[in-house]
């Protein structure tokens, strides 16, 4: 079996408040309940501009426009510290603003359902023009519009939800059926904004890894969507409609779901068909979650904070071969959270993190740093939902006692080096684990890390089928120095001198057994 490599990752945030403000779940559904209810009146008043979103720390963490060390140097609240002087892009991709993905929504689109209006349409392709990943076989796939009126019959006659830039109507998103939930408006936005997510993480990790689109042989997407009709509503498959508009040609793909879980789920999928052969090249990606934008916005707007969930977060990452210099999955300490394991935080934690490593001779102390649910502490925890990183890591270090492997004194330590600041958007599967692997494969390979833990764990009881909770993880190691075999080479007269000496002994050892 093949070693398996991490061989490159892109990490991209698409700031739609917009989108949060009319579509997000919370003030959906006020909208839909109360009206413009004074909580909306509110929101309304706490949304970010794109230059505040671009400054704010977590999100240039997760794109890579700073490290990890850098984030947690930075001053608290980070949303009254802005960072100075940033980029929209970082070392791992971008931010990119709510114009430019509608623009990027209507190429993802193929079957007419995203209608922009012409001018705003000609406005976004001059901007997209200017981007770095966009060429003209995407761009020519950008419609020239629709006069206004047209948009406006399509929401007030046809059930068509309308899409917004700078608090006016600037195109729709139309139904693909008369009486399909799993086809109306709403659904299909939810879904063409994960696509387009996707497709512009995939233009990223394509560019890092200087790769050609044909190369990609298999695509697997693990988002938390679901994509069908009524008759199989979540029978998929975006992960082959983002690699059609990324011209990923020669590649097939499927979707794996998992709830938060889906990610490592799908990487260790993805690491098995590299080590056995079957895939040279495996994109495992992912978009963000519409739904989950402004999740926790009535919390922030009743303490005075902007309402920080407007960032639809996606990713890609590319598997392949051991090449002896990209950082190796360890696929002999995967961990599993089997269905016999209990739901206790202590079983779910024993189950990742201690049965792995005891399978392969390792300790707690000898992993550098341990990625489980990355949420940004500064939106869970105005909303009672606590620091969820910081959680996990005091679990893992309680075990570490527990186990006997490391002293009560010693876990605030633990906690504080092999632990991390969360600092990833609330999107279920966005934050599990997954944003840590850009940041840990880079300091595998500048020397300053030699092992981490990627943890993902699922809240299965989410879909009304079972009460059990899952879990999933893996390791990222240094890869091994190759070793170069020597072979050595004799002539033709030395090999002559060989067999003869080896026939002499051979005599000698025959007139011995005759004597006696």
């Amino acid at each position: 079996m093949r070693k398996v490599a991490i061989k490159e990752y892109a990490y991209c945030l698409n700031h739609t408040p917009e989108l949060a403000y009319h579509y997000g779940n919370t003030p959906f559904w006020e909208r839909k309940i109360k009206g413009e209810s004074e909580f909306l009146l509110s929101l309304s008043k706490s949304i970010r501009t794109y230059d505040e979103a671009i400054g704010y720390a977590p999100n240039q963490a997760f794109i890579g426009g700073i490290s990890l060390e850098e984030l947690e140097a930075q001053q608290t609240p980070w949303y009254q510290n802005p960072l100075k002087d940033v980029s929209r892009y970082g070392t791992f991709g971008e931010i990119m603003p709510e114009d430019e993905f509608l623009g990027l929504m209507d190429i993802c689109d193929v079957f007419d359902i995203i209608w922009l209006e012409q001018s705003f349409s000609k406005k976004v392709e001059d901007k997209l023009q200017a981007h770095p990943l966009m060429n003209s076989s995407i761009l020519q796939r950008l419609e020239k519009g629709h006069i206004f009126e047209e948009i406006e019959k399509e929401i007030r006659e046809d059930g068509a939800v309308p899409l917004y830039s700078g608090g006016e109507i600037v195109g729709c998103c139309r139904k693909a059926h008369e009486f399909d939930e799993c086809l109306s408006s709403y659904v299909l936005l939810e879904n063409i904004a994960c696509k387009a997510g996707g497709v512009l993480a995939l233009l990223h990790l394509l560019k890092r890894a200087n790769m050609k689109p044909e190369e990609v042989d298999f695509i697997i997407e693990c988002s938390e969507e679901a994509a069908g009709d009524m008759n199989q509503r979540g029978g998929g498959n975006f992960a082959k409609s983002i690699g059609e508009i990324a011209g990923c040609s020669n590649a097939s793909g499927c979707d794996i779901r998992g709830f938060c879980a889906g990610p490592v789920y799908a990487l260790v999928d993805a690491a098995a068909q590299v080590a056995s052969g079957v895939r040279e090249n495996v994109v495992v990606l992912a978009g963000g979650a519409l739904p989950k934008l402004y999740m926790n916005a009535r919390d922030h707007v009743k303490k005075g904070m902007p309402a920080l969930e407007d960032m639809l977060g996606n990713f890609a990452v590319l598997i392949a071969p051991e090449d002896g210099e990209s950082p190796v999955m360890r696929l002999d300490a995967v961990g599993k959270h089997s269905i016999g394991a209990g739901a206790s935080p202590q079983a779910i934690t024993e189950a990742l993190v201690y049965k792995p490593l005891k399978r392969i001779g390792l300790g707690f102390l000898d992993v550098d740093k341990y990625a489980a649910e990355l949420q940004n502490p500064e939106i869970t925890l105005p909303a009672g939902a606590g620091n969820v990183p910081e959680a996990n890591f005091k679990m893992i270090a309680a075990l570490a006692v527990m186990k006997k492997e490391l002293d009560k004194a010693g876990m605030t330590d633990f906690i504080k080096t092999r632990g991390m600041l969360g600092f990833a958007p609330t999107q279920g599967h966005i934050p599990s684990g997954v944003p840590f692997i850009g940041h840990a494969c880079e300091n595998i390979k500048n020397g300053k890390m030699k092992r981490a833990m990627i943890i993902g764990k699922g809240s299965l009881f989410l879909a009304r089928l079972t009460n059990l909770s899952d879990g999933v993880s893996f390791m990222i190691e240094a890869p091994s120095p190759a070793v170069e075999e020597k072979v050595e080479t004799l002539t033709k007269e030395e090999i002559k001198d060989t067999i003869l000496e080896v026939l002499a002994d051979i005599a000698e050892s025959l007139k011995g057994a005759n004597a006696k």
